[in-house]
């Protein structure tokens, strides 16, 4: 059994209907939800869009491997509207956005999956809600706690919780 931590967010349509869809599929789907961070705001990260994102983290207990979730995971999005570009590494605005944080306290390095999520010490909107839930999670790879990686970052960008 995996306590997975998911980043989910969303800045074009009705994100917070959005939010609420893509957490019920994913506790039909992937696993059961047994925590959930407050919803937060925040301006967009890494490009310019007119809409601020809303943001939350969730956890799940899941039975699945790591590579079931992460196709589960984007089959949501895809069900929902998520249009990916493959060979761009720009961000976009999108409907909605699931991102695998941490699997248990694992590392993991393919071609497809990278556990923890390889720029969550970078981002506010990430570490903020996971600080909210698990202050003391020790990130697997930087040997940091949540709460010590939040009052590193040095990212500035305007987050708020809802």
């Amino acid at each position: 059994m995996f306590d997975v931590y998911i980043l989910l967010g969303s800045n074009l349509g009705k994100s917070l209907d959005f939010l609420i869809q893509a957490k019920q599929m994913i506790n039909k789907e992937v696993g059961t939800v047994f925590l959930e961070s407050s919803l937060y705001r925040s301006e967009p990260w890494g490009f310019k869009h007119e809409n601020y994102f809303y943001n939350q983290v969730i956890a799940i207990k899941s039975s699945d491997n790591p590579s079931n979730i992460l196709e589960k995971c984007l089959n949501i999005e895809k069900n929902m509207g998520r249009i990916r570009n493959e060979n761009s590494n720009h961000y976009i605005a999108r409907k909605i956005d699931i991102d695998i944080l941490f699997i248990n306290n694992i590392t993991i390095n393919s071609e497809n999956l990278i556990v923890p999520h390889p720029r969550l010490a970078e981002r506010m909107f990430t570490l903020m809600p996971l600080n909210e839930i698990i202050p003391n999670f020790i990130h697997p790879t930087f040997k940091k706690t949540i709460f010590d990686l939040y009052k590193a970052c040095d990212d500035h960008s305007k987050v708020e919780k809802l």
